[in-house]
């Protein structure tokens, strides 16, 4: 049984203007009203009838790409001007030499990140990091004090240095807890706060949370209403915690006002705004492309108790591999997520034990004449399955110069190994341990085949 469940509420936003929202000056299309029917969830592996299901039906009488909006984005002048903006801020990231100068690039690639466009500046990002470790890694240790501190250690650990937090220790008191005397610090503590969730097992970084969290809660009934919605939004949705595309849309909005007299800054926003509403595009042709190919299967007809949801599906790689550039990766991550989903389904609320024992056989031999013994549902499920993997296989090969058909096929065994084990168990009445359910629901969970093939089509690996 699948455990790794989206709240229905949360995914619904995708498809409405708050989520994905155009800014005043640059006009963006809707995407399609969502209509969720509620569910009555029977979990039976001996059901002889077709269990009511969650349905997220769309309207599609609302196109998900104007035309108008694309035109927009292809005028000359906007993409000279959006030309333009790159290169200052390409001219802004690289530092002079120096402490302040230092810390000035390390706020400027932490806003970039909050603001969602980073994936533009990647080699300049990497560079000036990699120039700034090597500065103070043989001459100092970086930051003053807690804002400084705990932004460097955040940003070289997120970007896979090797950095302690023993950094942090100028601020902690003899008694082994963080000095009072940074209570008040509100902009340390919200820094400190976000460095606390990239913790590999370390106490510093535990009490780090525990101390900013406690005295950023309390700060929000003195704060103006402007910096405590700022804290409250940093403790309800830290960055390395948090959908990258909403942590932009709300910093931009939260922020914009801060930067508007800045020169420098208003080109930021302005290039955040931009890029903002070219990727919701994409996303919006990648969800449109999702959409086309869940209706041609067919499979929604066909295999009517399973789940329709193919918004729901397509949030897991959205938030997996959110840079624009894994657009193909995220396509074909939905259709596997979406079978994992069909084949939960088929398990725990459909097929026999018989049925599904004899199904769980043929996914293991991977072979189409392997499902002549299987009920017709499950010869639909098999060989929508077996052709989705192939194409998966086939892209990888091409894009990447490898063939994984043998893993993903033996993969999809391992899971429907795991959901036989936990049909039995159910069927039989027998409990689990914790130690037997988990080890189970770690394959049970379905996370190995998205982890899997998410390597396999982002990064070049030797094999």
């Amino acid at each position: 049984m699948i455990t790794m469940n989206t709240n229905l509420s949360s995914i619904s936003i995708i498809s409405q203007t708050t989520f994905l929202p155009s800014f005043s000056s640059f006009a963006s299309p809707q995407l399609p009203r969502i209509i969720i029917t509620p569910s009555t969830t029977i979990r039976s592996c001996t059901s002889s009838h077709k269990p009511k299901r969650q349905t997220i039906s769309y309207d599609h009488h609302h196109h998900l790409l104007f035309p108008n909006a694309q035109e927009r984005y292809s005028k000359n002048d906007s993409q000279i001007n959006h030309s333009k903006n790159i290169s200052i801020v390409r001219d802004m990231l690289f530092s002079k030499e120096g402490n302040k100068a230092s810390l000035q690039s390390m706020m400027l690639i932490d806003t970039l990140q909050h603001m969602g466009h980073d994936h533009l500046f990647k080699e300049e990002i990497g560079s000036t990091l990699s120039s700034i470790y090597d500065n103070f890694t043989h001459q100092t240790r970086p930051g003053h004090n807690l804002f400084e501190s705990s932004l460097f250690f955040r940003l070289f650990r997120q970007h896979g240095y090797r950095v302690s937090p023993k950094m942090l220790k100028k601020f902690i008191a003899k008694n082994g807890e963080f000095k009072l005397a940074s209570s008040k610090d509100i902009k340390g503590l919200m820094s400190l706060y976000e460095a606390s969730h990239l913790n590999i097992g370390e106490d510093i970084l535990r009490k780090g949370k525990e101390f900013s969290s406690k005295h950023l809660w309390d700060s929000i009934e003195w704060l103006d209403n402007k910096h405590a919605n700022q804290v409250k939004e940093t403790l309800e949705h830290p960055y390395h915690m948090s959908i990258q595309r909403y942590k932009a849309r709300r910093y931009i909005s939260m922020h914009q006002d801060d930067h508007e007299n800045g020169c420098k800054d208003v080109v930021l926003f302005e290039l955040a705004k931009y890029e903002f509403n070219i990727v919701q595009l994409l996303h919006q042709r990648e969800f449109n492309a999702i959409l086309s190919w869940w209706k041609k299967t067919g499979l929604a007809q066909e295999l009517s108790f399973v789940r329709d949801q193919p918004l729901k599906w397509y949030m897991w790689p959205l938030t997996m591999v959110p840079q624009p550039h894994h657009s193909k990766c995220r396509i074909e991550l939905t259709k596997a997520i979406a079978f994992i989903y069909i084949i939960d389904d088929i398990f725990d609320v459909y097929g026999t034990l018989d049925e599904l024992s004899l199904f769980t056989q043929a996914i293991n031999k991977w072979d189409i004449s392997a499902i002549d013994n299987l009920p017709n549902y499950m010869k639909v499920c098999f060989n929508a399955l077996y052709n989705v993997t192939n194409e998966i296989a086939e892209t990888t090969l091409k894009e990447y110069g490898w063939n994984p058909i043998n893993t993903l096929s033996k993969s999809w065994g391992k899971l429907c190994n795991a959901f036989l084990q936990e049909a039995k168990w159910f069927a039989s009445k027998q409990v689990p341990n914790k130690d037997e359910y988990l080890r189970n629901a770690v394959t049970s969970s379905g996370v190995f085949i998205e982890l899997f093939c998410a390597f396999g089509m982002i990064w070049e690996v030797p094999r």
